[in-house]
């Protein structure tokens, strides 16, 4: 047991971090105090502190990508968590219910992911409302024409036009080009 000089509190060794200068080995101030000041100095010193570390990121541009990588390599199953749930506000819990619903698969084309790889959140980018998980393709496509259910309507009318009526439609578009460029 010590007293921290801080708190005045009688606490557990555990409760103090170790200092091989001390007398007995432990710091004069506990834990809570030693963390509380750090905080302070800190809130106290913040723009120095952040100028410090993006000084040395820069300077250790390779040294400090490496790290990132190895570290975002070491934990990818932490990484995804919290993409899932600073992106779309999703636990991992929900994801995965999600992805049950779905029988594992995209919600357009039912196809099931590779080995390894993940269905991607498809999100309306207004509201941010998730509404189901798509094959890459497939969150693709949406996300190209814009959640406008008009284009994609035209799109499917265009795909589904037989020969005759997209040699009449080249026809007219030859036209229209012939008289824009007697106009020039």
């Amino acid at each position: 047991m010590k007293r921290c000089r801080k708190c005045k509190v009688v606490k557990p060794l555990d409760d103090f971090y170790r200092a091989k200068g001390m007398r007995d080995g432990y710091r004069w101030d506990c834990k809570a105090c030693n963390l509380a000041a750090k905080k302070l100095w800190y809130e106290a010193n913040r723009e120095s502190v952040i100028a410090k570390a993006v000084t040395w990121q820069q300077e250790n541009r390779e040294r400090y990508n490496q790290r990132q990588r190895e570290y975002k390599r070491a934990r990818p199953e932490l990484e995804r968590a919290g993409h899932l749930l600073r992106k779309f506000g999703l636990i991992t819990a929900e994801f995965e219910q999600l992805n049950a619903a779905q029988g594992g698969c995209c919600a357009i084309c039912g196809r099931a992911p590779k080995a390894g790889k993940h269905l991607h959140v498809d999100h309306d980018h207004d509201t941010g409302e998730v509404r189901g998980l798509l094959c890459f393709s497939c969150n693709v496509g949406v996300g190209n024409f814009a959640n406008d259910v008009e284009r994609l309507l035209r799109t499917v009318d265009y795909l589904e036009q037989r020969p005759a009526e997209q040699a009449e439609l080249d026809g007219l578009a030859r036209e229209r080009a012939g008289l824009l460029s007697g106009l020039a």
